[in-house]
């Protein structure tokens, strides 16, 4: 076994050490879930098939962000910002695999671990509380796929602002832009299908979509057969390119540690 599978399985186990602490988090998940139906339920009361959704549609996509939080790391942030600010990623430098293959091999982990403790109670409980659209078995290895190339765009984009450290020396400022982009273009606060016109064309484009936006439409089958394939190209293309732009950033920045005496 090579070092990659090592790496992803701690991540698993160090994310899965502390299982009663991510049931708290899940359980605070649902609680934010029924509070976040409740207001959808009466925007949809108000509104009828607002973009398209019926009141099924927006409540299910509700609970299903709120399943998907921990997986995709909605919220932003990684170990190797601390890491770049003291000084410990010359160690990773170091080490026999890549710094971006070694910390996608953890984040994965993490992912994995997060969406095993963290993405049932939401689910389970907007299913028994609310009407409720469940995929089949199809449907369910499609939003599987979703899914995993939806966390691979989340940690593209968390590794590219992680990076900005090297240049940056403070994370605070670029990790709130981040977070209030990742929020608002992912779905996560209103799905994007309600955004209006041009604002609209735009959020769906971005690669904050392919994290919640994608693998909700594809949870409730509003994508099949081609339109299917489609949509997971557009996550698989967004993830294939800002994973290129991390390794080039990476190789910039490990010029930059070597310049200064790292």
């Amino acid at each position: 076994m090579g070092v990659l599978p090592w790496v992803w399985w701690y991540g698993f186990r160090r994310h899965t050490a502390y299982p009663l602490g991510s049931l708290a988090e899940s359980l605070t998940n649902t609680a934010f879930g029924f509070i976040r139906a409740y207001v959808l339920l009466a925007l949809w009361h108000a509104r009828p098939a607002l973009g398209g959704y019926a009141a099924a549609d927006a409540v299910t996509f509700c609970f299903i962000t709120q399943a998907l939080i921990g997986p995709v790391q909605i919220f932003g942030g990684m170990d190797l910002t601390e890491r770049i600010r003291n000084g410990d990623v010359a160690i990773d430098l170091h080490r026999p695999v890549g710094l971006l293959g070694w910390w996608l091999a953890e984040d994965l982990g993490r992912a994995a671990g997060s969406l095993v403790l963290r993405a049932g109670p939401p689910l389970v409980a907007g299913a028994l509380a609310f009407p409720f659209r469940a995929p089949g078995p199809a449907g369910l290895a499609a939003f599987a796929a979703a899914v995993l190339l939806g966390a691979l765009v989340g940690f593209a984009i968390r590794y590219l602002v992680a990076l900005g450290m090297f240049w940056l020396h403070d994370d605070r400022g670029l990790n709130a832009v981040a977070l209030v982009m990742s929020l608002f273009f992912s779905g996560m606060i209103l799905p994007l299908v309600v955004f209006p016109g041009r604002l609209g064309d735009v959020a769906r484009a971005l690669p904050w979509s392919a994290q919640i936006q994608v693998p909700a439409d594809v949870f409730l089958g509003r994508r099949s057969g081609a339109d299917l394939l489609g949509a997971l190209a557009f996550q698989a293309g967004w993830a294939a390119a800002l994973l290129a732009a991390g390794w080039l950033l990476t190789r910039a920045a490990r010029r930059r540690l070597v310049i200064h005496g790292g």
